[in-house]
């Protein structure tokens, strides 16, 4: 009797899974189109005549799109089937990476920056929540963690690899390849994917009451600092690796996917300490990133001291990806598609506004400058753990 109801359920396990693998392999090509400019930051700018700092706004660009339209579109997009959902994102995916791979100038490639950036936060809302239901409670962070995988694969193999092509075929060729690939996954969903509950309409305004609850606009506040920490350093990464530890160009990428490498390892450990206390992990990750991103620039010089300082900084840098999303959904009360949405809104803005100080540290003070200036940023938001564990205290009483 035993056999035949296990025998039963997995067909059902099995159908639970797939949707987010798919989900994961979307997120591969979402964060590939987000962050794959990134790697390409100094030959694009070299190829369009403008500086690696100028050509760092499109980053910004893309970030604040995400920061100030995500919310809302969320809100109101988040009842709607998911399959129809995501086969529409997808295909808003491959379109703006066409765009972009045609682009005459720099003001139509910054529309087919703006166009997905518009996309993003409504998939990171509704995946996220997708996820943490079809695991159930106690797994929610592993299940939200296996869709973030897709942010690890694009570190590992999306982003490097598109800095690789673009060394070989140009950017253009990179921004074409990941048209090619959106499209592809589209067309999977809408011959894979089942059909999924379709969730009930909750009111915008309704939704839009967790904006009133101290614990969650405390928790978004640490998202926006950490973000700020991450993309002060890494937006200009692979100019600190041409610049600083005197990587060649074409080398880039692989360096880059050796920091991605270790980042599968990151997003797990991520995924397995939020489950147990998020401020917790965040705290944990937040001083590994401020080492490792503090100490890259000193042991430049050295390339076993340099692998050693992006492994750290590459660990701590993907496991805050899951334990933010984790740790901000836990501290909403309702409107788990929103309250994911608003964490990836603002924690757009945090790379936004790093993209913006790491671009004005490297014109005043030079690249080299930027792994400190992170990791104070990562120390501020350490010392926030402590007065959001209060406020959360003092809430639940």
């Amino acid at each position: 009797m035993h056999s035949a109801n296990h025998a039963r359920e997995n067909p059902r396990l099995a159908g639970r899974s797939l949707p987010v693998l798919l989900l994961a392999i979307s997120a591969f090509v979402i964060v590939t189109t987000e962050f794959v400019i990134v790697g390409m930051l100094p030959s694009l700018a070299r190829d369009i005549g403008v500086s690696v700092a100028t050509a760092g706004w499109l980053v910004t660009l893309f970030a604040f799109t995400v920061m100030l339209f995500g919310p809302v579109l969320t809100g109101l997009l988040s009842h709607h089937d998911r399959k129809r959902l995501f086969v529409g994102l997808l295909l808003v995916f491959a379109g703006s990476n066409a765009l972009a791979a045609i682009a005459p100038n720099i003001w139509v490639l910054a529309l087919g920056r703006f166009l997905p950036a518009l996309a993003l936060p409504v998939f990171w809302g509704t995946a996220s929540e997708t996820a943490a239901e079809i695991a159930g409670p106690g797994r929610a962070g592993k299940a939200v963690s296996n869709v973030y995988l897709g942010i690890s694969g694009a570190m590992v193999f999306g982003i490097p690899l598109g800095t690789l092509a673009g060394d070989a075929f140009g950017w253009r060729g990179t921004f074409g390849g990941l048209a090619v690939l959106s499209l592809l996954m589209a067309l999977l969903l809408v011959r894979v994917m089942p059909r999924l509950a379709r969730p009930q309409r909750v009111q915008l305004s309704h939704q839009m009451r967790i904006l009133r609850d101290p614990v969650f606009l405390a928790n978004i506040a640490l998202s926006v600092v950490i973000f700020t920490a991450m993309f002060t350093s890494y937006t200009y990464l692979a100019d600190l690796l041409e610049q600083v530890a005197r990587v060649a160009p074409a080398a880039v990428g692989w360096w880059l996917m050796g920091f991605g490498v270790v980042g599968l390892a990151g997003n797990g450990l991520g995924g397995l300490l939020v489950d147990r206390n998020p401020l917790q992990a965040t705290l944990g990750a937040a001083l590994v990133l401020a080492v490792g991103m503090a100490a890259t620039v000193p042991l430049a010089g050295n390339q076993a001291g340099l692998v050693v300082a992006l492994a750290i900084w590459g660990l701590a840098n993907t496991a805050l990806y899951p334990i933010c999303q984790v740790r901000v959904m836990r501290s909403a009360s309702h409107a788990q598609a929103l309250a994911g949405t608003l964490n990836v809104s603002m924690a757009n803005a945090g790379i936004g506004l790093g993209a913006i100080i790491g671009g004005g540290a490297i014109n005043h003070m030079g690249v080299g400058s930027i792994g400190y200036i992170a990791a104070a940023i990562a120390v501020v938001a350490v010392l926030m753990v402590p007065f959001i564990a209060g406020i959360t205290r003092r809430e639940a009483r």
